[in-house]
């Protein structure tokens, strides 16, 4: 839990958008890690083990409610994390208009970018956490930077 407590933290809250429910979902992932180690088998690391929990997890509980309500800045979820109000700001700026055009984005390419460039896993370990072909992954990946990079081009 110290070690990967903050990353199944913030993929609940990024599938849920809801700081307890990210938590009740942590709690069981961890129960359920703990309960299954013995069939862990050693195929992925650890972490894409946790995730690949943490998603089915999310999607058991949410469904297609996913995201009713959107986070504003994933960042402030690590557990123990204190920021300073000006910091938060400043961050939250920055950030927070990238964040509002990627969950403009339809769910799975709203996935696969988190799980690629926030928990920083590989094509492979998201198509294990996903339960999807690596192939569609690396397309999913591959339209959803098209689809912001054109929306955020619009804006401009």
């Amino acid at each position: 839990m110290d070690a990967f407590g903050s990353v199944v933290m913030r993929t609940a809250y990024f599938y849920t958008g809801d700081r307890h429910l990210a938590e009740d979902i942590s709690q069981e992932v961890f129960l359920r890690a703990y309960r299954n180690w013995s069939s862990f088998r050693g195929d992925s690391t650890v972490k894409t083990w946790l995730t690949t929990i943490t998603v089915n997890v999310c999607r058991d509980k949410m469904g297609v409610r996913m995201f009713t309500e959107q986070p504003t800045d994933l960042s402030h979820m690590e557990l123990g994390r204190t920021i300073s109000v000006e910091d938060q700001v400043l961050e939250q700026l920055k950030k927070s208009e990238v964040l509002q055009h990627v969950l403009r984005l339809p769910l799975p390419h709203q996935e696969v970018l988190y799980l690629y460039y926030y928990l920083e896993l590989s094509t492979k370990e998201i198509a294990a956490a996903t339960k999807a072909p690596e192939g569609t992954v690396r397309g999913r990946l591959h339209r959803a930077r098209e689809l912001l990079a054109s929306r955020m081009n619009k804006e401009e």
